[in-house]
């Protein structure tokens, strides 16, 4: 199987668009829709003085690659990849010699003898199909609940974050993005990333019961 590389393209997006949706409604729901918005704006003095800033951003990039969550959950990910790779790949050789070995005594056995490996062989052949198919749908599963989490831990995070410091929108920018530029003295990323990180460290637990659910299901199904 080959790896994801347009996995933080797709995480970056989510992040700069589902960001900003978030605060939208966060707000709007608030009280009073684009009035509450605008008295948000009204209120917060965009200042370099310790004033709060109504719309700042984090870099798309550099919070992935520096949140702890992430690193592990690939770290785990591409270790789980690269055995099922190796475990196809012997199975597949394995079955590439039994094919070869009948192929050089088919003339020394009986026609019945024969006939019967071969069947052995097509079956195998199509259990290997199977397995593939099977171990490779529980990889994507796994990968798919993994993204799901990591976004719903920056989602529940920005969330607290900007209703605490008084953000108004939270942005993701990341090169190549929508946002062609970004003042750097609205960049949020260090303090977003260890919040993050600090959340991670103190509840490391709770991302491994949720791998035991996950792993229950599996034997349900």
């Amino acid at each position: 199987m080959k790896e994801n590389k347009n996995l933080p393209l797709i995480l970056n997006a989510v992040l700069a668009i589902g960001l900003a949706i978030l605060y939208i409604l966060h707000f709007t729901q608030k009280g009073g829709g684009a009035a509450a918005v605008s008295s948000n704006v009204a209120n917060a003095k965009l200042s370099k003085d310790g004033v709060k800033f109504p719309i700042v951003y984090v870099n798309s990039d550099s919070l992935l690659l520096n949140y702890e969550f992430y690193k592990k959950t690939k770290k785990d990910l591409d270790g789980k990849q690269a055995n099922l790779e190796g475990d196809l790949t012997s199975r597949a050789k394995q079955l590439e010699n039994e094919i070869q070995n009948f192929q050089k005594n088919a003339n020394s056995m009986t026609v019945q003898n024969a006939k019967n490996t071969e069947q052995q062989l097509m079956q195998k052949q199509q259990d290997l199909v199977q397995y593939r198919e099977i171990v490779g749908r529980q990889y994507l599963d796994e990968e798919r609940r993994m993204n799901d989490k990591l976004l719903d831990n920056i989602a529940k995070y920005m969330k607290k974050y900007g209703r605490e410091n008084g953000h108004i929108f939270v942005l993701g920018y990341s090169r190549g993005g929508g946002i062609l530029y970004a003042d750097s003295t609205l960049d949020v990323t260090a303090q977003v990333l260890k919040g993050l990180n600090d959340e991670y460290k103190a509840n490391p637990e709770v991302i491994k019961e949720e791998k035991k659910e996950d792993k229950k299901e599996e034997v349900k199904k």
